[in-house]
C-alpha cells in the first residue's frame, strides 16, 4: 500500500494493535481542542494546523504550509504526540511535567515537543486531551511569533 492520502487513510492502515488507541487519542484530540484548529494530513501522519485563513503567513520553514501544532503518529516502536505548543512555552512545559506522574506510572519519555508512548497502556489519555485544551489558536500564534518565528 502507498502512502495515506487522507488522515482517514492514514487510520485504516494502521495495524490492529495500533488503531484503538490512537483512534482514542485522536478523539480526545479532537474533543478538547479548542476550535480554528484544523485537522490534515502533514507530514504523513494526522495533525492539527492553523489553516492560512487564519494565519496567511503560515510556517515560516516553508509559508505555503499551514502554521503546525499538533501531531499523532505510530511510529516503530511508539506512539508519539508532537505538541509544539511544549516546545515553544516553557511554562506549558513544566505543567506538563509536573501533572505526568499523576496519571502515569512510566518515567516520561519526550523531546523537544515529542511525547513518546511505548506501551499503549501508559497512554494517559485524560492528560494529553488537557494538554490539548491549554492553548487556543491564538494563543499559539502569539507564542509562535514571540518564541519561535523570530528566532
Amino acid at each position: 500500500m502507498g502512502k495515506p492520502q487522507t488522515v482517514e487513510d492514514y487510520f485504516n492502515a494502521l495495524p490492529e494493535d495500533r488503531k484503538e488507541p490512537m483512534e482514542t487519542l485522536g478523539t480526545s484530540i479532537r474533543a478538547n481542542l479548542p476550535g480554528g484548529f484544523e485537522e490534515v494530513l502533514n507530514y504523513g501522519f494526522p495533525g492539527w494546523v492553523v489553516p492560512h485563513s487564519l494565519y496567511e503567513a503560515g510556517y515560516h520553514v516553508n509559508p505555503e504550509l499551514p502554521l503546525p501544532f499538533l501531531g499523532l503518529a505510530s511510529q516503530k516502536s511508539h506512539i508519539a504526540v508532537y505538541h509544539m505548543g511544549i516546545y515553544a512555552s516553557p511554562s506549558l512545559m513544566d505543567w506538563f511535567v509536573k501533572e505526568y506522574p499523576k496519571h502515569c506510572e512510566t518515567k516520561l519519555d519526550m523531546g523537544k515537543s515529542c511525547i513518546r508512548f511505548k506501551k499503549v497502556a501508559d497512554i494517559p489519555h485524560d492528560l494529553i486531551g488537557e494538554l490539548c485544551g491549554k492553548l487556543s489558536v491564538r494563543e499559539w500564534i502569539e507564542l509562535y511569533e514571540e518564541q519561535i518565528k523570530s528566532s
